[in-house]
């Protein structure tokens, strides 16, 4: 088996208009995304999936891969399930394109179990909430697990919730981190399924698959990556580049 990453990367964004294009340290962000996926040991390739001109010629630009998809996706599962038809591998990595910080081994942590059980369809990685404020966040989107570490369901609200203070929760609680590797046969079909009352109520498309009865395994990780969707987070990202030696 063989795993591939797909970026998918938009250039119209309702908070930052041509994100993947945004200059940090004298390259566009896509571009670092792109360079941190290709230091993965359990990565094969790397693939920008766009629906613009601008994107595809600045990939190119640096030497990168990229492919053309349809305008008409409304998420960037349906974008790289379209790029995905054309690959032969087994394992497709749905990267974010606005996590430009995102660790190498992170990636690597969830592609393992997908080489490890050919019968996982999709899996994907948890972090622990430590700080309050992110836990009431609705932005920050929460996870709870089996015992077997398959998710149970993932909101946007404070799950688990108690009756006490955010310190005093008898089970901890975790931040889903939205990086998923999918089986590619899996993918391929996901689109297909009609959206669901869940998925919609919350706004989580993962929602869909477990409405379906399908498993998603969460890998637990002490990595939390920063995602970059307003200015205030592109100038934070810019900040802790230039701090680097």
């Amino acid at each position: 088996m063989n795993a591939v990453a797909f970026i998918p990367a938009r250039f119209g964004s309702t908070r930052l208009n041509g994100k993947p294009l945004a200059d940090i340290g004298g390259k566009p962000m896509v571009q670092w995304v792109y360079e941190q996926a290709k230091k993965a040991r359990l990565i094969d390739d790397v693939t920008v999936a766009t629906d613009d001109e601008r994107i595809l010629k600045a990939v190119e630009s640096f030497g990168g891969r990229a492919v053309m998809t349809s305008s008409a996706h409304r998420s960037g599962t349906d974008r790289i399930a379209e790029a995905a038809e054309k690959t032969s591998a087994d394992i497709i990595v749905n990267m974010q394109g606005d996590e430009p910080l995102i660790e190498p081994e992170l990636i690597d942590r969830a592609v393992a179990p997908m080489l490890a059980d050919p019968n996982l369809l999709v899996c994907t990685l948890k972090t622990e909430i430590t700080e309050e404020e992110e836990y009431y966040n609705p932005n920050a989107v929460k996870v709870v697990t089996d015992k077997d570490g398959y998710a149970l369901y993932f909101s946007r609200s404070p799950i688990p919730y108690g009756k006490g203070s955010f310190r005093k929760l008898r089970s901890k609680p975790y931040k889903h981190i939205g990086l998923y590797v999918y089986r590619r046969d899996f993918l391929l079909k996901f689109p297909k399924l009609e959206p669901t009352p869940l998925e919609e109520t919350e706004s989580l498309e993962q929602l869909r698959a477990l409405e379906n009865g399908y498993r998603i395994k969460v890998v637990e990780t002490k990595y939390n990556p920063i995602s970059v969707d307003t200015p205030e987070d592109l100038e934070r990202v810019r900040r802790l580049i230039k701090a680097r030696p």
